[in-house]
């Protein structure tokens, strides 16, 4: 992806959402634009204007930490934007090159060992994914889970395409509008951690041209580290579930993360679970690399 045009975008879009107040200034009857000025930026900064004009304008290579952090503190970055800065400005200079492991995700095989972790947890999905949210791994319960996103050859196993191409997605997500921003939010801080991704960009340019929903989310530029929280979903078989998730990055896999969603203690949600994994013995739900096993 274009560094220069990555970096002018999510910049001018976190400057775009900053109110004058906000930052405690006063907000004045002439403003042209939403948010704050670049001038007023460079002053939160306590840099010039002419430079700052040079980081919007996408320049950020050989930029200090001392200033990203400054313009982050100005702009009012989360950790996950502030963590997107420091990839984009790795990018530009060149030293993710270095520092970035290079792995041809799409040929990764889970380690059997893995394999009998996922099998392990039998009371809740349990599943791998990419930065580009394929499903790479999954327990019998998570593929039971995702069937609608295994149903159809065209997601591809990809949790993205079924948000975003495959109808089912609106009655799996009862809250779409927000898993959609998610979603999209994944994608984005993907995209600044491993610029390189060809896959990715092959995902973002397909999911762009046949999704609006999708190509207005990707111009806002939202990033978002996406560890821990609560979902809901409405499984076709088991009906409405209320399940909380933890991401685990892999140590051993950098860039995998390890999903476990799990119910309340008690619920109509862990009974929901206890239905599904029912289900699930009746079905075949091996993986498709399972299922070409012998």
């Amino acid at each position: 992806m274009d560094n220069q045009a990555e970096v002018r975008e999510f910049l001018t879009s976190r400057r775009a959402k900053i109110a004058p107040e906000q930052a405690g200034l006063p907000s004045g009857s002439r403003r042209r634009v939403p948010g704050l000025r670049r001038s007023e930026v460079a002053a939160l900064a306590d840099v010039s204007v002419e430079y700052y004009a040079k980081l919007e304008r996408g320049n950020l290579a050989g930029v200090s930490p001392a200033v990203l952090e400054a313009v982050a503190r100005a702009l009012q970055l989360d950790d996950a934007e502030r963590a997107h800065l420091l990839n984009l400005a790795h990018a530009a200079d060149g030293s993710d090159a270095l520092t970035r492991p290079r792995r041809r995700t799409a040929q990764w095989k889970p380690h059997r060992s893995l394999q009998w972790v996922l099998d392990a947890v039998t009371a809740g999905p349990a599943f791998v994914r990419n930065g580009r949210m394929d499903l790479l791994a999954a327990n019998a319960l998570a593929r039971a889970f995702y069937t609608d996103v295994y149903a159809s050859a065209g997601n591809q196993a990809n949790l993205a395409r079924f948000q975003f191409l495959d109808p089912a997605s609106r009655r799996f997500y009862p809250d779409w509008e927000q898993a959609a921003d998610v979603a999209v939010s994944i994608l984005r801080t993907e995209a600044g951690r491993n610029p390189h991704d060809k896959g990715l960009h092959d995902l973002v340019g397909e999911l762009s041209t046949r999704s609006d929903a999708f190509r207005t989310r990707w111009g806002a530029h939202n990033v978002r580290h996406h560890g821990t929280g609560t979902k809901r979903f409405h499984h076709h078989t088991v009906g409405d579930l209320t399940l909380a998730y933890e991401g685990l990055e892999m140590a051993a896999a950098p860039g995998l993360t390890l999903t476990v969603y799990t119910a309340e203690p008690g619920s109509a949600s862990e009974e929901g679970l206890r239905l599904l994994a029912s289900w699930a013995a009746t079905q075949n739900t091996a993986s498709p690399a399972e299922q070409g096993a012998d």
